[in-house]
């Protein structure tokens, strides 16, 4: 879609929607390489990942609770992201995304079943073949088998102590609230996350390489279960914490209900959410900590001078608000959309704050432009480069974001789990008794207002200005009439222009020679040619 195109698409909807309606990606290929400076080589790059990070968890986010000293040092020597969200609230949906630059409408990466394959690309395998050591440390929820080989240089699973013990967590009882809280004291050195930080610190401390690298490092923190090692359970009181978002709010979407009745959530009190949200918190404290030896690593072995950084989380978490906990398939509120997203970058602004709208899938692109390769497909990502390096972002940008799957993909749904019950029982259960919670869904975000569409009904929309924590369904209200319309066509001319797109290499038209001819002419069954 040419700029033209586009903004003529949005005439007529910028009073209302302060400018930011339309904000289509055009899809990029091969962008224009701007930065590094000139004369320097190309950046080492780190991205830590964290999974289930909430921005408003955050102190540089606006948090005034919770403690994350080494996360706002480091987003004040670089650029921070105000407003990033996620291309789906599901860790593998979502980092399908950012590693293609590609929306889930697009590939149909859109559950935890199904990831990048060799013949889809995917950031890591650019830089490999682009000249990069890739290293790729701690969960996978991206790439299939086959592609580790084609895309890394080196990599390492985590430790999964649940899977050690025989399953995901404890044995439970499926009667009583599911807050997805464990009692458990946990040495702060002995999780698979500190074990997967010595190792990101040992190759930072392997000294000089031939080639620059790429180093992925994917935690498990803050994802539930809620537990937080010893040292950080206890650093908030729940009675401390503002309030939650309450449960039994009008207009929202059937699997509130039905989450917190298979879950038992409703026999649940604040109480109960608050103190999940403090052990929330004392885990985010805790990837913060780890952050911080990190960065130690990063000053102490000199490569702070020639290595971009990037610190973010795959999508967020409830952590007690509306009643629930976790995350849902088909859930799209802000608490699960809503990011951190900070990168600094040697030459690059310090202290910058983009409050413009941006896309987690984003990095991709940035990555790409930083290491001077070249993607190959067709995407829609849009490279930061110009806003770490100082500028302002683009004021009439928006987020759009997917969610769910469908009864006609079967094969997407988390199956009926056995064995012993455990804390993701009733999660697996309730989708496949009422696939109605899972339905699928999207959502366009623009810096005023969200809209979300749900073809089995109960769409939303929210003032963002007005109610950041989206607890007034607004679809219903005449005097939003216009806006609604605004959003839907945002929605639609998205779709439009973002579902499907041809190869870069095209296909010869001729009808090949039937691979037995040959041998039907030297019989002289065929008449030669």
């Amino acid at each position: 879609m040419s700029d033209q195109t586009r903004k003529s698409m949005n005439l007529g909807r910028r009073d209302v929607l302060g400018g930011v309606a339309g904000g289509i990606a055009s899809a990029m290929f091969g962008p224009a390489m701007a930065a590094p400076k000139e004369g320097a080589g190309r950046p080492n790059m780190i991205l830590f990942f964290m999974d289930e990070c909430r921005a408003d968890a955050l102190g540089s986010y606006g948090n005034p609770l919770c403690k994350t000293p080494n996360l706002d040092a480091f987003a004040r020597q670089g650029t921070r992201f105000a407003d990033c969200h996620v291309q789906h609230p599901v860790c593998g949906a979502s980092r399908c995304s950012l590693l293609t630059g590609l929306p889930v409408s697009n590939t149909g990466h859109r559950s935890l079943y199904y990831f990048l394959r060799r013949d889809e690309p995917n950031l890591f395998r650019y830089l490999k073949d682009g000249g990069y050591d890739t290293f790729w440390l701690g969960k996978n929820d991206a790439l299939a088998p086959e592609s580790f080989p084609l895309s890394l240089t080196e990599w390492h699973g985590e430790v999964n102590t649940w899977a050690r013990a025989g399953g995901r967590g404890p044995a439970f009882d499926l009667g009583k609230p599911n807050l997805m809280l464990i009692n458990a004291k946990v040495d702060p050195k002995a999780t698979s996350d500190y074990l997967l930080i010595q190792q990101a610190i040992k190759l930072l401390e392997r000294g000089e390489r031939d080639k620059p690298f790429c180093l992925f490092i994917a935690l498990n923190q803050p994802h539930p279960p809620y537990l937080a090692p010893q040292g950080f359970h206890d650093l908030y009181k729940p009675e401390a914490l503002p309030p939650l978002a309450p449960p039994g709010l009008g207009k929202k979407p059937m699997f509130h209900d039905a989450v917190r009745k298979a879950y038992h959530l409703d026999q649940a009190g604040d109480a109960d959410f608050r103190q999940v949200r403090a052990t929330y918190y004392g885990q985010v404290s805790y990837a913060d900590w780890l952050f911080g030896q990190l960065m130690e690593a990063v000053e102490r072995t000199g490569r702070a001078k020639d290595t971009m950084v990037i610190a973010s989380s795959d999508h967020g978490d409830y952590a007690g608000d509306y009643g629930m906990v976790e995350k849902w398939p088909g859930g799209l509120e802000s608490n699960l959309t809503h990011v951190p997203l900070m990168i600094r970058m040697p030459g690059g602004a310090q202290g910058h704050v983009v409050s413009e709208m941006v896309e987690l899938y984003d990095v991709m692109a940035t990555m790409l432009e930083a290491g001077r390769v070249q993607a190959k497909h067709t995407h829609f990502a849009q490279s930061l480069m110009p806003q770490i390096m100082g500028s302002a972002g683009d004021p009439t940008r928006a987020a759009y974001t997917e969610a769910g799957y469908d009864t006609f993909e079967p094969q997407a749904f988390e199956p009926p789990m056995e064995g012993p019950a455990n804390l993701y029982t009733a999660k697996h259960d309730l989708q496949n008794e009422q696939p109605a919670t899972v339905r699928r869904a999207a959502a366009v975000t623009t810096s005023a207002y969200k809209f979300v569409a749900r073809p089995g009904g109960q769409y939303e929309l929210y003032d963002r200005k007005r109610d950041p924590l989206e607890l007034r369904n607004l679809i219903d209200d005449p005097k939003m009439k216009q806006v609604r319309e605004a959003m839907a066509d945002n929605l639609m001319a998205h779709y439009i222009s973002t579902t499907g797109v041809p190869p870069i290499a095209r296909d010869g038209r001729d009808t090949p020679e039937f691979y037995i001819m040959p041998k039907l002419k030297k019989d002289g069954i065929a008449n030669s040619r």
